[in-house]
């Protein structure tokens, strides 16, 4: 399953599920299927068993996910005209969509994380994950645009995998990891060069406004066999930058979470960036930075592309 926020009309946005060229409204489409089977208090329960929005949808675990898969059942076999009529169904092109997470409640990248990029840097392979964070602030989604800050013209682009914790926990064991996983998305890791390196510590460098674009999907777990097996390119105007495969992380993703709940607990919507493979526009000769114009397209097998436009603040 491919999940979505969306935004079709007034809404801000909605949790929908993507099949073929459309767009599910998961809690109107369960609503409607409640309804249908003569539960009095139907919309109210649709809130409770698929919530409108990601992060609820998350936190609703194995019983949101068992309402969706029953819901596009039953959404799949009403005629077309009565799914799109109820407002239970839209074409994908006739919606916006937005982060997936629009507004995680953690928000976490490693650096470092693939031998190529550290090879590139001339930097030693990390002994334990280099962590940072982004603010959800900085969360944009699918064709939003990717500000350039009046501060700064040194702009950097970052292709990344991301997971999305789907169950909380602490001190997870490495061969328990995965059950916390609720799926992948894209996540570009658009960087400030020079505020990156004014300090030890880079979040300053990454957590300016729109420097996280994230999409256009969450695709759940059950549809990305292997996560260290997957293709990750970027192209900047056409122009392939970034080429490589989640094969050369260093950290796996169970690794990263046994590591990272040992500090904190891991919750329902927390996003972890993987980190980015070589060819990032600092470590060329000349550099390479993104400027107003500028079009970024990443492509990460089984999840998607990503696009974003580039413009000045």
């Amino acid at each position: 399953m491919r999940l979505v926020t969306f935004r079709h009309g007034h809404e801000t946005g909605r949790l929908g599920a993507v099949v073929g060229d459309d767009v599910v409204d998961l809690n109107a489409g369960c609503a409607r299927m409640l309804n249908a089977r003569g539960l009095r208090r139907f919309e109210e329960a649709a809130r409770a068993v698929a919530p409108a929005d990601m992060i609820g949808f998350l936190d609703g675990g194995q019983e949101s996910l068992a309402a969706a898969a029953e819901t596009l059942d039953f959404v799949s076999r009403l005629e077309r005209s009565e799914r799109e009529g109820l407002g239970l169904c839209f074409p994908i092109d006739r919606v916006t969509l937005r982060a997936p997470v629009p507004r995680p409640r953690k928000l976490v990248l490693l650096g470092l994380n693939y031998r190529d990029h550290a090879e590139e840097t001339g930097m030693k392979l990390p002994e334990v994950p280099t962590l940072f964070s982004k603010y959800p602030s900085s969360v944009i989604g699918p064709g939003e645009t990717i500000l350039v800050p009046k501060v700064s013209s040194m702009i950097d682009y970052e292709a990344e995998m991301a997971f999305v914790i789907g169950r909380a926990g602490k001190n997870v064991p490495r061969e328990r990891a995965m059950e916390h996983v609720a799926g992948y998305t894209i996540l570009n890791d658009v960087t400030c060069r020079d505020y990156q390196a004014r300090t030890g510590q880079w979040m300053i460098g990454k957590t300016f406004d729109s420097f996280a674009p994230m999409g256009p999907y969450l695709v759940l777990k059950d549809e990305v066999p292997d996560p260290h097996d997957l293709e990750v390119a970027l192209d900047l105007n056409g122009r392939r930058m970034q080429h490589s495969s989640t094969r050369h992380l260093i950290f796996t993703v169970p690794e990263i979470i046994a590591y990272i709940s040992q500090v904190f607990t891991i919750e329902p919507g927390d996003v972890v960036s993987t980190g980015t493979p070589s060819g990032v526009g600092f470590a060329r000769k000349p550099p390479v930075f993104l400027k107003p114009g500028d079009r970024v397209r990443i492509e990460i097998e089984r999840l998607g592309v990503l696009e974003n436009p580039v413009g000045g603040e």
